[in-house]
């Protein structure tokens, strides 16, 4: 028969060894038969634990704090407890943690779009569409390590193009962020086709293309709960719009499927725009939904979300309204804009200028016969809402201005098509 009293336990200790994670206060011990009922709380759950014990499993119990308080215990161990602690707390005293313990020198830019703008949201949905060379990598970092600290977020889910997975595990979060991230592909999935669910929290980054394809892993990723998904270069997730008939590319339908299940969507894109409002609106919806369902709907997304950042636009016309957006849905500032601490421009100054140059009169009767079997084509093609022979004329009518030799080619192979 076992006693009570063995390994020295009484009501009021805290014990580790009894849940695998977390400690538990003891209630109650009492005989079970032949073995021992040790009953308790746990510290962080406040779940009730019973277990029914035999004398070597009550025997491996680790008495972490009794039920009268000393002062004879480890004080390294002590110190650890409280810095631990004290690191927990940080962000509520130092405004910029995130920066402070990661090897990083951010520029004003990237300090405004992760302080101002996105940390502020109850429930981040939001495109960051800044500038190629912004560092939106260095922004999506700062703010990940932000959340974590602050215990909002556990799980991540980071979405790349496929040539960026291995840049996005080591450059980014592990080498300036000291984030450890689990690269999911092809080999890796398939070793361990549950990881996503095992794992309770981290970071997971995969291949755009890959979730899109395998049938499996997109299944796998659906069936989670995400506090968080990145998608970079989100451009690449395509729907158009011809008439009543819409068209999602596989990457558009495979992150649709898994915005529905994150708490918080963070969209990375130089180029969110490309021309095309029905391209623009549809990549919105993914954010939310109900706000923007039509073009109209997102002008006035535009209008009324930029007034308290101090900008206001009257039209939504291609470019123009998303040129300088800040607003609680998207954020967008271009190269012009970007400056150092000290307020000097970290680009230098871009300057456009077309050249004229006189064409033979063999170019220039080359040059008007391409022109005007274009238009006729293209004109045909809009008629039928035919969106991808006009798209094939279009760079017909580049390659013509690029050179003979890449037109000549182009002519050719029309031909044999």
């Amino acid at each position: 028969m076992v006693n009570k009293d063995d390994n020295n336990l009484a009501p009021g200790d805290v014990v580790s060894g009894l849940e695998p994670s977390e400690l538990v206060e003891i209630h109650r011990i009492a005989p079970f038969g032949n073995k021992i009922l040790v009953e308790g709380v746990g510290v962080q759950s406040r779940r009730v634990i019973k277990r029914p014990l035999a004398a070597e499993e009550l025997s491996v119990l680790v008495k972490v704090r009794g039920q009268a308080h000393t002062f004879d215990g480890d004080p390294n161990a002590f110190l650890l407890g409280a810095e631990a602690e004290r690191i927990r707390i940080a962000h509520q005293f130092d405004p910029l943690f995130a920066v402070n313990s990661s090897i990083v020198d951010p520029l004003p830019h990237q300090v405004e779009a992760v302080y101002r703008y996105l940390l502020p949201l109850p429930r981040i949905r939001f495109l960051l569409a800044d500038d190629t060379g912004a560092g939106k990598t260095i922004m999506t970092g700062l703010l990940i390590k932000e959340l974590l600290f602050r215990g909002v977020i556990q799980k991540i889910l980071i979405i790349t193009p496929g040539g960026l997975t291995k840049q996005w595990k080591e450059e980014e979060l592990q080498e300036k962020f000291g984030l450890y991230a689990r690269l999911v592909n092809r080999a890796s999935f398939e070793a361990d086709p549950g990881q996503f669910a095992r794992y309770e929290e981290g970071i997971f980054i995969v291949s755009m293309d890959f979730l899109a394809r395998h049938e499996s892993c997109l299944k796998e990723a659906e069936k989670n709960q995400w506090d968080l998904v990145v998608v970079d270069e989100a451009h690449k997730l395509s729907a158009y719009e011809y008439g009543s008939k819409l068209e999602e590319s596989g990457r558009y339908k495979a992150v649709k499927a898994i915005a529905r299940k994150a708490d918080h969507l963070l969209f990375l894109t130089a180029t969110p725009h490309r021309g095309r409002k029905d391209t623009f609106r549809r990549l919105l919806l993914l954010l939310d939904r109900d706000l923007f369902q039509k073009d109209e709907h997102v002008a006035n997304r535009v209008r009324e979300q930029a007034a308290p950042y101090g900008t206001s636009y009257d039209d939504f016309d291609e470019e123009r309204p998303i040129s300088h957006a800040r607003n609680r849905f998207f954020l967008r500032r271009l190269k012009e804009e970007m400056v150092d601490w000290d307020g000097k421009p970290l680009f230098k100054n871009r300057h456009t200028k077309t050249i004229g140059y006189d064409l033979t009169p063999e170019e220039k009767a080359l040059y008007d016969e391409v022109t005007r079997y274009v238009r006729s084509k293209r004109k045909e093609a809009k008629a039928k809402r035919n969106r991808n022979v006009e798209l094939t004329l279009m760079v017909m009518q580049r390659r013509l201005a690029s050179s003979l030799y890449a037109i000549t080619r182009t002519l050719e192979n029309r031909l044999k098509a």
